[in-house]
């Protein structure tokens, strides 16, 4: 298991588990509300989970009334544009230029730690708006002193920059607005403001708490100024700061709201009964009840909280955020049908929302659709290439599909995005040995052992790419010093004795096995090898012992089934040999050796027409192998042409294979790829199509 770690700006959490719904992604979205033409909302407080340091990243996603809002007093955002933005530990979503969004990333949702995001940008509508309603009327008003006319002056024109999104031009405004008259309390926010929009957080809370003393009760500049601090980690003065907005405005429901968020990553009720005293503030905002939703889900009450998240349905049904949470819900309680219905409409409504087609890709996994959960990933790496931990998972999931191209490509992607990450390293060194690229893969175990040099699992990993080359002195050499560092890694003796065994050092290999048993008396391929290797020194009766042991502890071993069978043959123990060898047959139907091996101890026993249908059996299916060994050849040989511009000849290679093996997908996809490149669509779908009917792990490529 790995822990939560930082990197950058980006908070991350453990990689627990790739095969069920161990990470969770509760994303709280924040609207405006408006009392009368009053905005009466703040920006979203930012809270830090005691479970991850106190650098985090940011989130935004979908608003409707902010638009409205603005829209209204400024005549803008009608349309709201797309802006990108990551989330904690997932990426997030398309957000809009007028927008306010807060959100949590959990770890197992089983236990929910509450971390709530929050981007200086979010604060643009609130104030834009803000601004507005207070100001235009003073600016209406005739000024009695010439400096703050002017002061006026640049306020409304740094309010004209941020309508038309230069925030450069609206700094300049405001700090001379400030500058004029410095206890302007709405200038001093807007500075702050900005100067949290462009990252400059220090500054922003000096100006922000400058306005809050030129005018105490200015709750907005408070709220905001919880927002900058919870961004800067500063959780114990973002929770005074919200008290003191809460005691200020005891009914703005977005003060209790921000309270609650803060609240949230303490013990207790306090944070759910803020959040429920903001709904009853606001009962018609959905936006709140999804709110609710989420902390009631971080505290196990799923029950409530999907009856939160359908009143958010019921009060605003295109709300994404809300189908999204009931959805993650609906999976946790094993309900994948109706959660690929929710996620599918949050989709639907939020296309670019990378997390929701994340979860769409566990949800099909739960529904045994590997192929299309595939798929998912995919678009979520599209969306969001720059998540790390999707990477790994997508690598993952391409291994599993026997699509080594797109593992080594995605593990790739990962150590790009975190080159300090040892296991990143082995995952994409991993991919390189499955592909038979060793002589790529051992640099990339080279890095992870120098990034975790403590690691024997990572040396032990090394060995296997320099065994890969034949290499076995260099292998034994990593392996003996990875045994020092970890000498109960069963593992490693195993792949030690394994390399011994490789250059005859019979004397020093059977040890090793050994070792490997005593440490894992279960390790079913030690038994085996240590089987074989009796087996070639004439030892049968040890040889027999071991292979019944691999047996024992992994009974669909064909290997181990057929080994024993031809043991038996040689011990002269006929029907025991026959039975290990149709046993090995049952388990593995085109196994050509079995079929071959039985057709002697048949004959051996009489049985001539047995043993010639056990004959004709192996002969076809080593005839078929060696159309398929062609077949491989003639694909991995136009792989290389085609990576080397050679189109024709590339295609040339792929059809011969066809013809070798015409069933073998990899040739039929490989062709697809080529035709398209050549531009030949059509003939490229159909070679696609076929491909995927003869294996459904693949995907017809974007």
């Amino acid at each position: 298991m790995r822990p939560l770690r930082c990197s950058g700006d980006e908070v991350s959490p453990a990689r627990e588990s790739y095969d069920g719904i161990h990470l969770a992604d509760f994303r709280f979205e924040q609207d405006f509300a408006c009392a009368g033409q009053a905005v009466v909302t703040a920006p979203a407080a930012l809270v830090i989970s005691d479970r991850v340091s106190s650098s985090t990243s940011l989130m935004s996603a979908r608003s409707s009334r902010c638009c409205d809002v603005v829209s209204s007093l400024l005549g803008q955002c009608e349309t709201c544009r797309p802006r990108a933005s990551p989330s904690a530990a997932f990426p997030h979503v398309t957000s809009h230029e007028c927008e306010a969004t807060v959100g949590y990333n959990a770890g197992k949702i089983e236990h929910l730690p509450f971390i709530v995001f929050s981007h200086p940008s979010r604060l643009a509508c609130f104030l834009l708006a803000v601004i507005i309603v207070l100001n235009f009327a003073a600016i209406a008003q005739t000024a009695t002193a010439p400096s703050k006319s002017q002061s006026r002056l640049a306020l409304q024109h740094g309010q004209e920059a941020l309508k038309s999104g230069d925030i450069v031009r609206a700094r300049t405004e405001f700090g001379k607005a400030v500058r004029l008259t410095p206890n302007d309390a709405e200038a001093q926010s807007a500075l702050g403001w900005v100067l949290a929009q462009q990252g400059e957080t220090d500054a922003a809370v000096a100006h922000l708490r400058a306005a809050i003393r030129a005018k105490p009760g200015f709750v907005e500049a408070r709220l905001t100024l919880v927002s900058v601090l919870s961004q800067q980690g500063k959780a114990a003065d973002a929770e005074e700061e919200a008290r003191a907005a809460v005691k200020l405005a005891p009914d703005n429901a977005e003060a209790h709201r921000m309270l609650a968020r803060i609240l949230s990553q303490h013990p207790g009720d306090e944070a759910l009964s803020e959040m429920r005293r903001a709904v009853q503030l606001a009962p018609g905002r959905a936006d709140l009840q999804d709110d609710l939703g989420n902390l009631l889900a971080q505290r196990n009450q799923f029950a409530e909280a999907e009856g939160a998240f359908k009143e958010a349905l019921r009060l605003q049904p295109d709300l994404e955020q809300a189908h999204f949470h009931l959805g993650v819900v609906r999976l946790q309680a094993q309900q994948p049908d109706e959660a690929a219905r929710e996620l599918g409409k949050a989709i639907e409504l939020a296309p670019q929302d990378a997390v929701a087609h994340y979860y769409m890709a566990k949800t099909l996994i739960a529904q045994s659709k590997s192929a299309d959960a595939l798929q998912e990933l995919r678009k979520t790496a599209a969306l969001q290439p720059n998540w790390f931990e999707l990477q790994i998972e997508l690598g993952i999931a391409c291994q599993h599909s026997a699509d080594v191209d797109c593992a080594v490509a995605a593990f790739g992607e990962a150590v790009k995005i975190r080159p300090q990450d040892a296991e990143a390293y082995n995952d994409l060194g991993l991919a390189l040995v499955q592909k038979g690229d060793a002589a790529a893969a051992i640099p990339k175990f080279k890095t992870a052992t120098q990034l975790r040099p403590e690691d024997g699992t990572l040396r032990g990993n090394l060995a296997i790419g320099y065994m890969q080359r034949a290499d076995f002195d260099a292998a034994i050499t990593e392996l003996e010093a990875a045994i020092k560092l970890a000498p109960d890694n069963a593992s490693l003796h195993y792949n030690l004795g394994l390399a011994y065994k490789l250059k005859d050092q019979l004397d020093k290999a059977v040890p090793e096995f050994q070792n490997a048993i005593r440490l894992q008396p279960d390790l079913a391929d030690a038994h085996y090898t240590l089987g074989v290797l009796f087996w070639q020194r004439g030892d049968f009766d040890k040889a027999a012992g071991e292979l019944q042991e691999a047996i024992q502890n992994q009974p669909n071993y064909a290997e181990a089934h057929y080994t024993l069978g031809t043991v038996f043959k040689q011990q002269g123990k006929l029907p025991e040999a026959a039975a290990s060898l149709r046993e090995a047959i049952r388990l593995q139907p085109d196994f050509a050796g079995a079929h071959t091996t039985l057709a002697a101890v048949l004959r051996q026993m009489g049985d001539a027409q047995g043993a010639a249908e056990e004959a004709k059996a192996g002969a076809s299916i080593t005839a078929s192998s060696n159309n398929l060994q062609s077949a491989t050849f003639a694909t991995n040989s136009g792989k290389r042409m085609l990576g080397a511009g050679d189109m024709d000849g590339a295609i040339a290679q792929f059809r011969s294979a066809i013809r070798s093996e015409p069933n073998y997908a990899a040739a039929h996809y490989q062709l697809g790829l080529a035709l398209r490149q050549q531009g030949q669509k059509d003939q490229a779908e159909k070679e696609f199509q076929k491909a995927v009917e003869l294996d459904p792990h693949l995907t017809v490529p974007q």
